[in-house]
């Protein structure tokens, strides 16, 4: 979803959660995110998701969780591929 000032508020929320992590632009238009943090804070966020900003429309949120420690420290917005 384009123009609706996705990232940003993906990443206000993310931040006001506590969560870290990075968001992009996908090829095929959708935001990709990931973030890391507390189990509750990480459903709280994918609940907003489904929101989103005022203007978006949100056809599917898709969840993975993968383990492993943290590599973030704060929320990245990238324009590159999915992170590794």
């Amino acid at each position: 979803m384009q123009g609706v000032n996705f990232r940003a508020t993906a990443i206000r929320e993310a931040s006001r959660l506590g969560l870290t992590g990075r968001v992009w632009n996908r090829d095929d238009g959708a935001v990709g995110l990931l973030a890391e943090g507390d189990a509750a804070a990480l459903d709280a966020l994918g609940h907003w998701l489904w929101r989103g900003p005022r203007a978006a429309e949100v056809d599917a949120v898709e969840r993975a969780d993968i383990a492993g420690e943290p590599r973030y420290r704060g929320f990245d917005v990238s324009w590159g591929p999915a992170p590794d």
